[in-house]
């Protein structure tokens, strides 16, 4: 018998990343926080264009799009960074500035990918447990900052929880950490906010030396498919990361659906699409209220259920129902805003399951 392959036992013992189940085929994928609209028809043709040379290779620095964005960021190409959706830049910073002995400091329960990026780059997880408002407990995660830490990740819309970050807050917490930390500000669902107090990585361009914000084309602008998003901040800790990444990860048809994305007619069109399901979250986070429901604030594309020990009780049943949604047991539910037709169906089987679910009633 052959010897087993010596892995690094800390890989070995991680989970890969869990994607949504299929929806049934009458049923709706409402667990990826993907956008439910078809692609524009000018960016479908923009993607299509770019056919006729996969026998090349792409730009791999995505030029034309770093300038496009530098322009509306007022930065220059340089402190603009492309990769294949944020998650991937993510693990780029990550593996740029946290290694074996280090640790990454994030609020948790958060987005579900950043445990593993941290693990896979040698550094250790400090996981801050969320506030009982599901959001950030900055003070905490400050206090929670040592002399082995090199990474914070500030996630705002706080994904799967729903919640916010002050600018207020986000202000004081970046005064209160050390200057020499790298500070990761995740907007990947900034797109969706309504909320005039929440932070804004656009106004803070230039004020913080150890800041990048993280945004993505996957959700507002419906490029899920495609992989593309982009990051800014200073050159230096964008080189960095560069240097870490694997080589020509965005392809052409990715900067051609981004590009197009951005064009003013199309731009108009799609965060017409943005407001269209705020408003349906709206709506469906004040149906779930009446019902009972203890929803916190939902500012991304996407409601949080607290289900506790009935996670995949519920889970199931709204399963057997046609919907497949984004089950994180022992804590909650994430159910992503989709197709109208969706929301009827969504709102009769809570409510019929609202008694023996959830963490506690709100009327």
């Amino acid at each position: 018998m052959r010897a087993s392959v010596r892995l690094r036992p800390e890989i070995a013992a991680l989970p890969p990343y869990r994607q949504g189940r299929p929806a049934p085929a009458d049923g709706f994928k409402l667990s990826s926080n993907e956008n439910p609209h078809a692609p524009l028809p000018g960016v479908a043709d923009a993607v299509a264009a770019t056919a006729v040379e996969i026998n090349r290779y792409p730009d791999a620095t995505a030029l034309p799009l770093r300038e496009r964005l530098a322009e509306r960021f007022g930065v220059t190409a340089d402190e603009v960074i492309v990769g294949a959706g944020s998650v991937s830049l993510l693990a780029q910073f990550i593996a740029a500035a946290a290694g074996p002995g280090d640790e990454v400091v994030y609020s948790w329960r958060s987005f579900e990918a950043y445990p593993g990026l941290v693990t896979v780059s040698g550094a250790a997880s400090v996981r801050v447990p969320n506030r009982a408002d599901h959001g950030h407990d900055l003070d905490a995660m400050v206090d929670a900052i040592t002399e082995r830490t090199r990474v914070a990740i500030v996630c705002s819309p706080n994904n799967p929880t729903g919640t916010i970050v002050t600018a207020a807050d986000f202000d004081a917490f970046m005064a209160r950490v050390p200057g020499d930390l790298l500070v990761l500000l995740d907007e990947a669902y900034i797109e969706f906010v309504r909320d005039a107090a929440s932070v804004d990585g656009r106004s803070l361009i230039g004020r913080h030396p150890n800041l990048v914000i993280l945004r993505t084309f996957s959700k507002a602008y419906g490029l899920a498919g495609l992989r593309v998003g982009y990051a800014v901040g200073p050159e230096a800790i964008l080189d960095a990361a560069r240097a870490t990444a694997i080589p020509l990860g965005v392809t052409a048809a990715s900067s051609a659906a981004a590009l197009a994305s951005l064009e003013p007619a199309a731009e108009a069109e799609l965060l017409a699409r943005v407001d269209t399901i705020a408003q349906r979250r709206d709506a469906v986070r004040a149906a779930l209220l009446e019902q009972g429901w203890a929803v916190p604030e939902a500012h991304g594309n996407f409601v949080w259920l607290p289900t506790g020990d009935a996670t995949v009780e519920v889970a199931e049943r709204l399963f057997s129902a046609g919907l497949v949604t984004r089950a994180f047991p022992p804590e909650g539910i994430r159910i992503s805003i989709g197709e109208p037709e969706s929301v009827e169906t969504l709102l009769r089987i809570l409510g019929e399951l609202v008694p023996a679910s959830q963490e506690g009633r709100t009327s």
